[in-house]
Formats: C-alpha cells, sequence, structure tokens
C-alpha cells in the first residue's frame, strides 16, 4: 500500500520570539565606563605609539650617528687603502726591479758555477797528469832556449828543474822519464862551453866605445927637440948647432911601403864611427844566431877598420884591438846536443797515460 503523500499546506503560523533590545541601548553609566575603557585604550595605544615613535627616532638618532660614524671610519679605510695601494704599487714596482736584479744575479751566478765547476774538473785532475803537464812545459822553455840562443846554462836549469819535479811527486812511474832527463844532463855538462852572454857584453861595450876612439888622421907628429944648455965651443958650437938643426928640417924622410892615413872629412868621420858601431852590433847577432862565418868576417872588417883609421897607440883603441882578436879566435860554432829526447818521453808518458784511461 502506498502511503499518503505529506500534505505540503502550510499550517498555522507561530509567534516569533521577541528582539533583543540593541547593544547601546544601555544605560549611561555602561555607556560611560564603555567610552572610558575606550578613551583609555586609545591613550594607551597613544602613549605606546608615542613610545614606540621616540624609541624608533632614538634608534634612527643612533643609527644615524653609528652610519656617519661608519662613514668616516669607512672614509678613512679607504684613503688608508688608497695609501696602502700606493704603496703596494711602488712596493710591487721596487720587488719587480729587485727581482730583475735578483735573475741577473742568479744568472750570474750560474756563470759562475759553471766556470767554478770546470775549474774544478780541470783541477780534479790526477796527480800524474799535473806533474807531466808541468814537467813537460820546463822542458820546452829550456829545449827552447838551448835551440834559439844556445844558452846551455838555462837548459841545464829546466832540466834539473824538472828531474826535482819528478823526485818530489815520488812516482814510480816517472823512473824512465827522469833516466832520460839524467842523460840529457849528462851530455849537457859535457859540451864545450861558450860563454855567449860574456861575449855579447863585450861586442855591445866596444860599438858603444866607438865614438870615442881617437883617429889616426888627428895624430901630430912629434916636434924635433932643440939643443938646449951650453956645450963645448961656446957660442960659435952653439950657433953651429943650431943651423944644422935648421938645415936637416929642410929634410924630410918619409917611407912610402905602406899606405898613408887616409884624411876623413867630419861627416865622413860621422859614418866612420856609425859603420864600425854597426859591424860590431851585427857582429853580436851573429854570435846569439850562431853564425859563425858571419861572426869572424864582421870582427875581420871592425879590425881592419880600427888599424887602418884609428890611432893604434893610443890605449883604447890597443884594447879594442886585443878583445877583437880575442874574439876572433873563439869558436862561436858548436854542435850543442838537445834535450828532445826528454820532451819525447814527457809526452809517450802522457800518450800511454791516455790511452790507459780511455
Amino acid at each position: 500500500m502506498t502511503q499518503p503523500a505529506p500534505d505540503d499546506t502550510p499550517g498555522p503560523t507561530t509567534a516569533a520570539p521577541p528582539t533583543p533590545p540593541p547593544r547601546w541601548r544601555g544605560t549611561a553609566a555602561q555607556l560611560r565606563e564603555r567610552i572610558d575603557l575606550r578613551v583609555a585604550a586609545a591613550l594607551i595605544g597613544l602613549l605606546l605609539v608615542a613610545g614606540l615613535w621616540l624609541d624608533t627616532r632614538s634608534r634612527i638618532n643612533s643609527l644615524q650617528q653609528e652610519l656617519v660614524r661608519e662613514l668616516a671610519e669607512a672614509s678613512a679605510f679607504s684613503k688608508e687603502s688608497r695609501e696602502l695601494a700606493a704603496q703596494t704599487s711602488k712596493s710591487m714596482r721596487d720587488l719587480e726591479f729587485k727581482i730583475g736584479m735578483l735573475e741577473s744575479r742568479v744568472s750570474e751566478t750560474q756563470n759562475q758555477r759553471l766556470a767554478l765547476e770546470a775549474l774544478y774538473l780541470e783541477l780534479s785532475r790526477s796527480r800524474d797528469e799535473r806533474v807531466l803537464a808541468e814537467v813537460e812545459q820546463i822542458l820546452l822553455v829550456g829545449s827552447q832556449q838551448l835551440q834559439l840562443a844556445g844558452n846551455v846554462q838555462a837548459a841545464l836549469v829546466a832540466l834539473e828543474s824538472a828531474d826535482s819535479r819528478l823526485r818530489r811527486a815520488d812516482g814510480a812511474q816517472f823512473a824512465g822519464l827522469r833516466r832520460a832527463i839524467a842523460r840529457d844532463i849528462e851530455r849537457l855538462k859535457s859540451a864545450p862551453f861558450v860563454d855567449m852572454v860574456g861575449m855579447s857584453v863585450r861586442l855591445d861595450s866596444l860599438a858603444h866605445q866607438a865614438e870615442r876612439l881617437p883617429l889616426a888622421m888627428l895624430q901630430r907628429p912629434g916636434e924635433p927637440e932643440l939643443p938646449q944648455g951650453k956645450s963645448e965651443g961656446g957660442m960659435l958650437g952653439q950657433l953651429a948647432r943650431e943651423v944644422w938643426h935648421d938645415v936637416r928640417g929642410l929634410i924630410r924622410i918619409q917611407r912610402v911601403d905602406r899606405e898613408e892615413v887616409p884624411l876623413l872629412a867630419p861627416s865622413q868621420q860621422f859614418f866612420l864611427r856609425e859603420n864600425l858601431r854597426m859591424r860590431l852590433l851585427s857582429a853580436r847577432i851573429a854570435l846569439l844566431a850562431r853564425d859563425e862565418k858571419a861572426f869572424k868576417a864582421d870582427i875581420r872588417s871592425a879590425r881592419d877598420w880600427l888599424q887602418r883609421y884609428f890611432d893604434a897607440s893610443d890605449n883604447q883603441v890597443g884594447a879594442a884591438l886585443a878583445a877583437l882578436k880575442q874574439l876572433s879566435e873563439t869558436d862561436v860554432r858548436i854542435d850543442l846536443p838537445e834535450i828532445s829526447a826528454s820532451v819525447d818521453a814527457v809526452r809517450q808518458q802522457k800518450l800511454v797515460r791516455e790511452r790507459g784511461l780511455r
């Protein structure tokens, strides 16, 4: 069965509840109380706002002062920063200059170090190599003195110095070299000695005396002596002797079997002395070169000029002639022994050592 639909017709209306009276409709006391509360709240709010405003203003002032102080400090810091930047820039330039100097010093130091290393390597060679090098140099000097100047004494000194250096080295490997040096020393000691230095000095002295030697043309014949004093016969005898002296003076006896002393002009006298001096100096050069032929020819020419143009009765001329005669009788060409054996022995020992090191 179906239920009947509800009835949509409205029923009787009910009465609405009474509306409460408005809230403002209170008593005057309550209204005043409320106004006082609102005024108090407003005053409190104003006071709070004023306090907040004052606090905020004071904070703003303090912030402004702090900001000013910070700005002043920032300005000072900026100024100091600029000064520091300028100083830093200057310091950087100085540092760059110093770095450049240091780099150059480092380069020089490296070059010096390389040079020192090379020197160290040179000095770090074995003791025997240094000894052989010194001995070879000494022997070469002695050989040059012997070959060029014929100086036997210098060669002997060189050989003895080399032997002394080898003796100080005290090495058994130098025994053969010392024997070769000893043989050369014995050969030099047994060689004939020619005083080249003394002869050279004498020729040089004669060359300097050429300007002071008197010429024969300047010699005057002696005057005949007049009879002096009284003798037998009195005045007549004295007169006769004077007459005889005058008559004898009219007659002159002269030898014609020898050449007359040549007369020389002043310019010829100068060139004669210069040629004599040059001839003596040429003989000195030939002596040092051990050219006996040229030496004897120069000495002979100098003697002939002295005997022909100069006064042989003078002591200086006589001494010069005697010295030239003694020099002409001296043999200057002497086959001197060489010391090449010692030099070859040193070089051979150096070569053997270098091959052994390889």
